[in-house]
């Protein structure tokens, strides 16, 4: 069986090599591209333990390759987790912070810059106020006894996120203008620059935490974008799926977000590239989506620290580019929701 893949027709069984392919390119790219450029010899022989040149060895381990990795991770989790909210919600525009975790998260991470706490406390405090603001929003949906209700936790989740939205803002008007400030909304438009492997340690088990359940589960949660009524008919508990497919979600981007800040678009436009390849089927559409969204992201961030002299913040050329590229997809008739 065939589909249509931009510009060309692609068997089913030959798209997962050719992603590999593609997300080891896009790998090896990220690697070799930045201000201090590697070569193919230089990356080789330092992986083989013997490096040409010691100055590269120090930029391949220490630099390149925990900053590709982080990238790679984020990427995968935020596609993971876009592919797992437009699924549960049956709603092709919902993105991952629908609920209001990235502003929860966002909100965390700069009340610690203002408190000057260390780089690994601010990336704690984005983690916990992320995780903190869907256990808020579940607990007024099922105070307003409207958890079963998709609308109703969508709508908690929006006035919840204005109101991290808020506390950003005022975070932003207490914090000293010639040092906070800066750093602070540095740190809103998303970057990788200064990641370290204790980053990529430290979220690593919760991007994984949050994985684990969605592989594990994806044929049952692919039943849910049937809806609630025919998916117990076939002997899934709806709303106890719904809710752990929520947090997981919930948890993959609260790590996204508290490593490498608010990154946009990821997350919304990554699932309809996918679904180009395999179509709405969850169980298809998961892999799929993870390594373009780690392909994509690796890609990105090289070309954020390459086309300029400082770099450019990660979330600003998702933007420029998911919106343009968005519309292109649209264009192009991308299937409908139904099919």
């Amino acid at each position: 069986m065939t589909r249509r893949w931009p510009g060309f027709w692609v068997s089913e069984r030959a798209a997962p090599p050719l992603l590999l392919l593609g997300l080891t390119g896009a790998m090896a790219a990220g690697v070799m591209l930045g201000p201090y450029p590697l070569s193919p010899i230089e990356v080789a022989g330092t992986l083989a333990g013997r490096p040409p040149d010691p100055q590269a060895a120090i930029v391949l381990w220490n630099i390149r390759l925990p900053r590709v990795v982080a990238a790679a991770l984020i990427g995968a989790a935020l596609a993971a987790a876009g592919v797992a909210y437009q699924t549960i919600f049956r709603n092709p525009l919902v993105a991952p912070d629908i609920l209001g975790v990235s502003q929860g998260a966002g909100f965390g991470a700069v009340l610690g810059i203002l408190l000057g706490l260390p780089v690994l406390a601010i990336q704690m405090m984005g983690f916990v106020f992320g995780v903190a603001t869907i256990g808020l929003v579940m607990g007024i949906a099922l105070a307003l006894r409207g958890m079963g209700q998709v609308l109703v936790v969508v709508l908690c989740g929006m006035a919840v996120a204005a109101l991290a939205g808020a506390g950003i803002s005022l975070v932003k008007l207490l914090a000293d203008p010639d040092d906070q400030l800066p750093a602070i909304t540095f740190w809103l438009m998303g970057s990788l620059a200064g990641i370290k492997q204790a980053d990529v340690a430290a979220a690593l088990p919760a991007i994984l935490a949050g994985l684990v359940p969605l592989i594990a589960l994806r044929w049952r949660i692919g039943l849910l974008s049937l809806g609630d009524d025919e998916a117990r008919t076939l002997g899934v508990e709806a709303g106890r799926l719904r809710l752990l497919v929520i947090l997981a979600a919930t948890l993959l981007t609260a790590a996204a977000v508290s490593v490498a800040g608010v990154i946009g678009w990821i997350g919304l436009m990554v699932p309809h590239m996918a679904r180009l390849v395999t179509g709405p089927r969850f169980d298809r559409l998961l892999p799929v989506a993870l390594a373009m969204g780690a392909g994509l992201t690796v890609l990105v961030d090289a070309a954020a620290r390459s086309i300029a002299v400082q770099e450019v913040p990660l979330g600003i050329l998702t933007a420029v580019l998911g919106g343009p590229l968005f519309l292109w997809l649209l264009a192009r008739g991308v299937r409908s929701w139904a099919e």
